[in-house]
């Protein structure tokens, strides 16, 4: 499992503008905290915060005295209103903001708005790759038919599509049913599911009382989901989350991650963001539980309508 590091960012960027801001100290806390549970992955991006997000993981990953090699440390270029040739261009810069630690994986960041075609995208992170400027290349919210593509290209190189992040939980269940699951087992590339946790609606706490919808900040309060309709959908999913939870003295949360890292294999990784040290805690305890191949088709069953 890993630990997406997006939108502590001061208010600036694309997440700055969607999660609250955290102090350093903060960051350098619930990075230890998933560290110590055994979360050995990061992924952070450029557009959190405009490389803010980038150097605080750095700085975090000192703090807690981890040297290079001993992560996995993963960002993503933004291609909206670029050229492929910015991969190029801004690669130091991504770099600068992680040092010391490598780039195990830059990913583009989505499969459009960039003003160069996807081949050339692709074609400029296998240079990169090549020059041993980073590790592996992935592909963040892109189709099935742009991941073979994708894979197309750096096969010419040598080089595997190591991944594609998108979103993915009980709620949101499109990739098994879009191909873009399918084109992942095909390939051998990993679905990294970012929002596993439909933005917190699968903690339950957002059913158990909906006036907490009204201190969200940002757009998630004007999402449908967090409207009562929205909320009386998914209610089905969350009492299902519970009932198990109560079995693995767990939390609903959890239950939700830990169907995530298991109904479908090796092929999906969680990457659930935290803001307190207590969530990177529960987080990295999703590693310790597994659940019953009946419990996983309950799951399965009450959360259908997602597909």
């Amino acid at each position: 499992m890993l630990v997406r590091f997006a939108g502590r960012s001061g208010g600036e960027g694309l997440g700055g503008r969607y999660w609250q801001t955290l102090t350093q100290e903060t960051m350098n806390d619930v990075v230890k905290a998933a560290l110590d549970g055994g979360v050995d992955w990061f992924d952070t991006a450029e557009s959190y915060g405009a490389g803010r997000s980038e150097r605080a993981l750095a700085e975090a990953l000192q703090a807690a005295d981890r040297e290079n090699g001993s992560v996995v440390v993963a960002t993503k270029w933004l291609p909206i209103m670029r050229r492929a040739s910015s991969i190029l261009r801004t690669i130091d810069d991504r770099l600068a903001n992680l040092s010391p630690y490598s780039i195990d994986l830059h990913q583009i960041h989505i499969g459009i708005g960039s003003l160069s075609r996807k081949k050339a995208q692709v074609e400029a992170m296998a240079e990169l790759a090549a020059a041993g400027r980073i590790r592996a290349v992935g592909v963040s919210n892109f189709s099935a038919r742009a991941m073979r593509l994708t894979s197309r290209v750096l096969a010419r190189h040598g080089l595997p599509l190591a991944s594609n992040q998108v979103r993915y939980s009980l709620l949101d269940r499109r990739i098994e049913t879009n191909g873009v699951l399918a084109a992942a087992r095909e390939l051998g590339a990993t679905i990294i599911a970012y929002s596993p946790l439909a933005q917190g609606l699968l903690s339950g706490k957002f059913h158990d009382d909906p006036e907490r919808v009204k201190q969200l900040s940002g757009p998630r309060r004007m999402l449908r989901a967090f409207r009562p309709r929205g909320l009386r959908r998914s209610a089905p999913v969350v009492a299902e989350l519970k009932a198990v939870a109560a079995v693995h003295d767990a939390t609903p949360a959890q239950v939700a991650l830990r169907w995530l890292v298991q109904a479908q294999g090796d092929v999906v990784v969680a990457i659930p963001g935290a803001s307190k040290v207590e969530q990177a805690q529960e987080n990295a305890a999703v590693l310790d539980f597994e659940l019953t191949e009946k419990e996983v088709q309950a799951l399965d069953r009450v959360s259908q309508p997602f597909r």
